[in-house]
């Protein structure tokens, strides 16, 4: 797949392809990762023995077969787990497994162009504490780090993570209000993450600093195109090969 234009932002594929794919499986990271997708970002939370695995919630319900907080099961409980989520795809998926976070690194080894954005959920940090969550992710991202960003929306956990690799980190902000802006120019991550719904209006523009901004979710090229007007020099999408191919179809705007 070709990439955007020069004028246009980049496309982040949000779970991976989860337009087509169960979000954040390995069908789905592989079908964004295999069409040329220069990043995808994915949700990590951590079993009851502490191993990292790629899923956005800490119940199962929404996107898997199985029920209960996996905060509280082991990680061979959650190898069994089938995450083809059957809500949305019926049997099409079944039997996918729930990828562990280093199922993903060795993705990540076949396409040596692309980086992954790694989102420690809050659920995880509450029940195990930043120092594990932070740990037991890094120990996982082992071989890919370098390609590797934590987010969160958790100031600290951020902060943990820089001090523990000196690498580039992201923070995931949760409104425009003043003491969200005066945290992050103490933070002054290389990488903010916005929702462009909860900004206060139609031409508020985004904080200059030494970070890039990523805009979610966005689901066609026309806000795509407002969001990088705005200064945002990437764009998440949960159908980002859609996203990416109308945003090179489209040309430079006029």
């Amino acid at each position: 797949m070709q990439q955007p234009q020069p004028n246009a932002p980049r496309v982040v594929a949000h779970r991976g392809n989860a337009a087509d794919f169960p979000e954040n499986t390995l069908p789905s990271l592989a079908s964004a990762l295999g069409s040329g997708l220069p990043w995808i970002e994915i949700d990590v939370q951590l079993s009851a023995d502490g191993v990292p695995f790629v899923i956005h919630d800490a119940r199962l319900e929404r996107t898997t077969r199985a029920v209960g907080d996996l905060r509280r099961m082991t990680a061979s409980e959650l190898s069994m787990v089938d995450a083809g989520e059957p809500r949305r795809f019926g049997d099409a998926f079944a039997g996918t497994p729930l990828p562990r976070l280093a199922d993903l690194v060795l993705l990540l080894g076949q396409h040596e162009q692309a980086g992954a954005f790694i989102e420690l959920k809050r659920a995880s940090l509450m029940r195990h504490g930043r120092e594990l969550c932070v740990q037991r992710m890094l120990e996982a991202l082992d071989g890919v780090a370098d390609r590797c960003i934590p987010i969160s929306f958790d100031q600290a956990a951020v902060t943990m993570a820089r001090a523990a690799t000196g690498r580039p980190v992201g923070w995931v902000i949760e409104c425009f209000s003043s003491s969200q802006l005066d945290l992050l120019q103490d933070l002054r991550p290389e990488f903010v993450f916005y929702d462009y719904l909860k900004l206060p209006g139609p031409d508020a523009p985004l904080a200059r600093g030494p970070w890039r901004w990523v805009a979610y979710e966005i689901k066609d090229a026309t806000q795509a195109r407002i969001e990088f007007a705005r200064g945002a020099a990437l764009v998440e999408s949960m159908a980002p090969l859609a996203l990416a191919t109308a945003l090179q179809a489209d040309g430079p705007p006029r």
